[in-house]
């Protein structure tokens, strides 16, 4: 190996004309490998070929204190260090390539044995990998440094304690960022303001630690007090040494519009409700047990003319006894029992104060029902105003500010304090609260001023691509956590969640995105919280997310992700696409939004539509998906399938994917819609044809939730599902304002007709919107969204009144449950009949034999014969048989055979003789 050596401030390497820094495509690995791509395109698209003959063909460069330049001249720096690198010809070790899958086959590097013990030293300044040829520089690239920042801190930085803690009067600032040059602390006083002056702040120095983590301590009365961390760090993506003022990560309590930290004591009882430690949800005797209703915080009372004008659209406005409040204390009375809360910490769409105003509903109202003008007025200030879904986090511990009931509760504790009167008041009516968390993406990387995490550690805390920019495959700036210390702020901020806000759940958005490790130290940290010491029982918490296998880490890519089938035992759920695409029909992202399913009308009620040929295939193919929904989508379980073939559930086809993976029934939720995409009712509107009557309209939205509701899985229902909410045919509303996102309790105005939907997501489809937004008898009337509510309340009834809906195991729903019609001559398109018998295994319900479910897609009553149960006593259920619609008095049973009205579910109990 050629002796290492240091150059000159006026030394220089040689080079051609045309180098520059081409990204960040190498990777340090660990202290003593770093890999580099063996070919890579350039910008141009060309293939470039990066290889080497012998040791010194690759250099590392290091320079302190980043003031390199390059020119004809060379790569130029006063403090440049060059160290050769040699070709490791064996390539990455077992245990590299098992962190590091995406990089086997990557040209191998050893950093020398001298300069490992300097790694961390290097890590703070400017280092780059050069190729170089004949004595010339052909190559020069950056480093991607997530992995080695791992290998050298964050295994011992792991424990050490991070953000804000109080202890015995004493308050203990922790930050860690091992990269930077020096960390202040900012300080001002609690009385501030919410942006004081940087020139007015209090000074004080951090110490660091060996683990890279910088400490502050603080005497107990600076709680309250506002402060900013100074972080001098290098930056690669400016080439420069920064100096960045940032907020907290670990922000237990922020300033209006989140411009300084706060520091709140969450254990302070001053910002809790009264009676707070005995405010829990109800217990769920079982997963299978979770019945959850979807609902956005501004959504559930910006219409609500009994909430007072002050508070609606915030966090107290749940503990109104409003048009909201009422409802959900029905659905809870009936068996709904959680609620989901769309993304409500601290996120960078919405504005605190200064919003952009929303247009007048009154001149909204005036124009055409399929005018693209609402959508235009609306569009103008989305970007400022009040209302977005929020899927862009800023801070992930503290409550957004947004909702709270003024500008000035936004401040310090005080949005701590609303957001557990919302919690407190959720749990008064009988529900659980599920907190929607959003750690794959974040709002802003890199420089820009509403990033966090990358102006401490640039450049760890994001996922990079090949060329060392920010992955967006989840919308933007998605977040590396297969890093160490941002899988510790993910796990940590969901405890804090849990413990000090009582959350009762967590959806996990786009959950793919992160391992089966991430999601297994989330749980079993949850499992460590008792009621004893923490207040909440941490293993009743219920964890559910969107398992979807795309993007950069796709098909494991990267890690075993947390995906449909990868959870097995973890008592975490996925969402299940299955069943809402047998019952809706199609996908999600369908150029022709008119493909029907068992739900809405394929082979039954035709609509015309040329993307529904074959539509006696594509039924049974949608029956067998949702038989197998109906099962909590177990891949073992054997579907008498509609062909007359049996196969087991992870042997039909989805997609070229198997349908059935789950191996509990509690390893799924099952959902026809949520937030993401149409409206049940919507989807009923693009799919049904134009001239059915609003009567059978409605028992075909009832039916679509019973598909979810009278199955084996949890599931969930979208706010205003059962209120036949419109968006107006918007497929994506998170930025569309208080006018296509609305939620009437009353039925007034159920959202149709309230434009054409927003241009950017939804102007390729216009054409088949405008004639549905101008047929006025579309829309509905109060009374028939109320009897919409009142049908979809029945179904609720229905799964209480029997734990046989909710059997809770694969043994026992493998032993229980049949489908004795499907695949037999006897068997109707469009309707399915489910058996589940309790006369085999062991007794769940007392009082009964079994239930039988009939769903009834078609137009005309059907008759369905079990002769098995010829003599037996069926009767239909009770809540059906005083329900809320006289169409059910028509079912009966006689002789084995079960007699159901069009376009409805009817339950049958078994009774003993």
């Amino acid at each position: 190996m050629p002796p290492l050596f240091d150059m000159p401030s006026a030394a220089r390497l040689a080079t051609v004309p045309s180098l520059k820094i081409d990204g960040a495509r190498a990777v340090w690995i660990d202290e003593h490998t770093i890999a580099v791509p063996r070919e890579m395109d350039d910008a141009s698209g060309a293939v470039r070929t990066w290889r080497g003959d012998d040791v010194s063909d690759w250099l590392l460069m290091w320079s302190p204190s980043a003031q390199t330049s390059i020119g004809e001249g060379g790569v130029h720096a006063r403090d440049l260090t060059t160290i050769p690198l040699a070709v490791n010809a064996a390539g990455m070790e077992t245990r590299q390539r098992a962190l590091h899958p995406h990089l086997v086959g990557h040209t191998v590097l050893r950093v020398p044995d001298q300069w490992q013990r300097s790694v961390a030293e290097m890590l703070t300044g400017q280092l780059l990998v050069a190729r170089r040829t004949h004595g010339r520089i052909a190559e020069l690239t950056g480093l991607q440094l997530g992995p080695v920042i791992d290998a050298v801190y964050g295994r011992k930085a792991y424990a050490d304690p991070q953000g804000p803690t109080f202890h015995d009067g004493r308050i203990q600032l922790g930050l860690w960022a091992p990269t930077a040059r020096r960390v202040d602390l900012l300080l001002w006083e609690p009385d501030a303001g919410p942006a004081p002056r940087v020139e007015t702040a209090r000074r004080r120095s951090m110490m660091r630690g060996p683990h890279g983590t910088w400490t502050a301590r603080l005497a107990g009365e600076a709680v309250g007090s506002r402060y900013l961390f100074e972080v001098h760090v290098y930056v690669p993506s400016t080439g420069r040494l920064e100096t960045n003022l940032v907020t907290d990560p670990y922000s237990s309590g922020l300033t209006v519009d989140s411009q300084r930290s706060v520091l709140v004591d969450l254990e302070d009882p001053a910002w809790m409700p009264d009676d707070w430690a005995n405010s829990v949800g109800p217990r769920l005797v079982s997963l299978a047990d979770a019945a959850v209703y979807e609902l956005h915080v501004r959504d559930f009372s910006m219409t609500d003319a009994l909430v007072p004008e002050d508070l609606r659209g915030s966090y107290l406005a749940f503990g109104v006894d409003g048009h909201g409040s009422r409802h959900l204390r029905r659905l809870a009375r009936a068996g709904l029992n959680t609620v989901h809360l769309l993304p409500c910490f601290d996120v960078t769409s919405i504005p605190e104060q200064a919003l952009q105003p929303q247009p007048a509903e009154e001149e909204l109202r005036m124009l055409a029902p399929d005018s693209p003008v609402q959508q235009k007025l609306v569009a103008r200030g989305a970007a400022h105003d009040a209302f977005n879904w929020g899927y862009d986090p800023y801070h992930w511990g503290a409550p957004e500010g947004s909702y709270t009931s003024r500008p000035e509760a936004a401040d310090g504790a005080r949005r701590t304090r609303e957001f557990r009167q919302m919690v407190h008041a959720l749990h008064g009516l009988g529900l659980r609260v599920v907190m929607d968390q959003v750690f794959t993406h974040t709002g802003a990387s890199g420089q820009n001023p509403f990033s966090v995490l990358d102006r401490i550690v640039p450049g760890y805390h994001h996922r990079l691509d090949a060329r060392g920019a920010p992955e967006g495959s989840t919308a933007a700036n998605n977040v590396a956590t297969e890093r160490l210390m941002t899988e510790r702020l993910m796990v940590d901020m969901v405890v804090r969640w849990a413990k000090h806000y009582h959350v009762d759940g967590f959806r996990f958005d786009l959950m793919g995105h992160s391992s089966v490790r991430n999601m297994a130290r989330v749980r079993a940290a949850l499992d460590k919280l008792t009621l004893t010491d923490d207040g909440v029982d941490g293993h009743g918490v219920y964890l559910y997310g969107e398992g979807w296998n795309f993007g950069e880490v796709a098909d494991n890519a990267l890690f075993t992700q947390a995906v449909q089938g990868q959870l097995s035992g973890t008592r975490i759920a996925t969402f299940n696409d299955r069943i809402r695409d047998a019952v809706r029909g199609g996908r999600p992202f369908d150029e022709d939004p008119r493909r029907q399913g068992f739900g809405t009308g394929l082979a039954t009620d035709p609509n015309g539509a040329a993307c529904n040929r074959e539509p006696e295939r594509m039924l049974g193919h949608d029956t067998d998906l949702l038989m197998l929904g109906l099962t909590g989508n177990l891949a073992d379980y054997l579907v008498p399938c509609t062909d007359g073939t049996t196969r087991r559930g992870a042997d039909i086809d989805y997609g070229g994917r198997p349908a059935g993976y789950a191996i509990e029934p509690t390893d799924v939720i099952n959902y026809v819609d949520a937030h993401d995409n149409e409206t049940l009712w919507d989807a009923l509107l693009l799919k049904l044809p134009v001239g059915m009557d609003m009567g059978s309209r409605i028992r075909m939205n009832t039916l679509c939730l019973a598909t979810v509701a009278l199955g084996q899985a949890p599931f969930l229902w979208h706010a205003g599902a059962d209120l036949l909410r419109s968006k107006s045919l918007d497929r994506n509303s998170y930025n569309a304002g208080d006018w296509f996102n609305r939620l009437d309790w009353t039925g007034e105005d159920n959202g149709f007709g309230h434009g054409l939907p927003s241009a950017d997501d939804n102007m390729t489809r216009w054409h088949w919107l405008r004639p549905l937004l101008r047929e006025s008898s579309l829309k509905p009337t109060a009374e028939d969204v109320m009897e919409a509510a009142r049908q979809a309340e029945m179904l609720l009834r229905l799964r209480r009144s029997t734990r046989l809906f909710r059997l809770g195991t694969a043994e026992l729903v493998r032993t229980k449950l049949s489908f004795p019609l499907s695949g037999t001559e006897r068997a109707v398109p469009g309707v399915i009949t489910m058996h589940i018998d309790d006369r085999f295994g062991p007794r769940i319900d007392q009082d009964l034999l079994g239930v039988v479910v009939v769903f009834n897609t078609r137009g005309e009553d059907v008759r369905q014969e079990i002769s098995g149960l010829a003599g037996e006593r069926l009767v239909i259920n009770p809540v059906q048989l005083d329900g809320p619609t006289d169409v059910m008095r028509r079912a009966r049973f006689d002789g084995g055979v079960f007699e159901v009205p069009a376009r409805t579910v009817a339950v049958f109990n078994h009774m003993p003789s």
